[in-house]
């Protein structure tokens, strides 16, 4: 059985006062951010931006409740990370999480990654074919 196509995101909570800084800082390297609210592969994305959000909180037991009110996201690899099949580079995660690191105080994740059905753009669509 083969495994249904997915796109390597991590799930962040961002303070809504940085999500536009962050996506700038971010683009610049090569990494996209997703607001799960509007992203593309969500049929209900407020529904699923409130219960990602509320499951991640709820998770960290007090720990993360400042992020009641942030916004869920997906931050994805743009094209420059992958070679052909290879899977993605340890050098990515280690930048994503570099840049992440520097915005400590508006940003609650986990080092870790997930999967999401595919969150290509529309002229990527044609090109992945």
């Amino acid at each position: 059985m083969e495994r249904a196509r997915h796109e390597n995101v991590a799930t962040v909570l961002v303070d809504p006062a940085l999500l536009p800084e962050l996506e700038l800082e971010l683009m610049e390297l090569d990494l996209r951010v997703w607001p799960v609210r509007t992203a593309p592969n969500c049929v209900d994305g407020p529904r699923a931006a409130f219960q990602l959000r509320r499951r991640l909180v709820e998770a960290q037991r007090g720990a993360w409740d400042c992020a009641a009110g942030w916004v869920p996201v997906w931050i994805s690899f743009g094209e420059s990370w992958y070679v052909g099949a290879e899977p993605l580079p340890w050098s990515a995660h280690r930048t994503l999480w570099d840049a992440l690191a520097g915005h400590a105080a508006q940003v609650r994740y986990q080092r870790r990654l997930g999967g999401v059905p595919p969150l290509a753009v529309r002229s990527e669509r044609r090109r992945a074919g």
